[in-house]
């Protein structure tokens, strides 16, 4: 596959990553009033998916990601078939989300998206993405994925880099 030397980064938003898996913020109203009515819950935002077939358990972890400042040279991909994968950011940066949809083993088309603060992604199993990137100073992420033995990694090195820009 042909890949651009230059990709342009989009805001991300729950319709442009829709093919990728799901948006976590909290938009709109809550699903939910709590705790007295002092917390409104915004329940249940992405599937969790796991191979059915592979074991394993939902896990969660705690990530601290070095800064990689724009423009960003984005040389490998990795994807992960057993399970997908949530990214909650748990300090104020915004980080860049880089994903591509599968073509036939190796990563399609890839697309770059810039999460604000507040903002979480939720990867679905199989999709290519990009290494964490906190744009605004080292990131600390809690992730929510599968846990358990077998090959839930597999890394697609480009021959030559893509220039990310915002």
């Amino acid at each position: 596959m042909s890949y651009p030397e230059t990709i342009a980064a989009e805001p991300l938003t729950p319709e442009a990553f829709a093919p990728f898996g799901e948006v976590l913020e909290v938009a709109g109203a809550p699903s939910r009033i709590i705790n007295q009515g002092k917390c409104g819950r915004y329940h249940d935002l992405a599937v969790m998916d796991f191979a059915p077939d592979a074991g394993g358990r939902p896990g969660i972890s705690l990530f601290h990601a070095e800064l990689r400042p724009l423009p960003y040279e984005l040389d490998l991909l990795e994807r992960h078939p057993l399970g997908s994968q949530a990214f909650i950011p748990m300090s104020p940066s915004r980080f860049l989300v880089t994903v591509a949809e599968d073509a036939g083993g190796m990563p399609g088309t890839v697309r770059a998206f810039i999460a604000r603060a507040g903002q979480g992604v939720n990867l679905r199993r199989n999709v290519w993405h990009g290494v964490l990137c906190p744009l605004d100073g080292s990131g600390l992420y809690g992730v929510v994925d599968r846990i358990g033995e077998g090959n839930n990694l597999e890394e697609y090195w480009l021959e030559r880099p893509i220039t990310v820009t915002a």
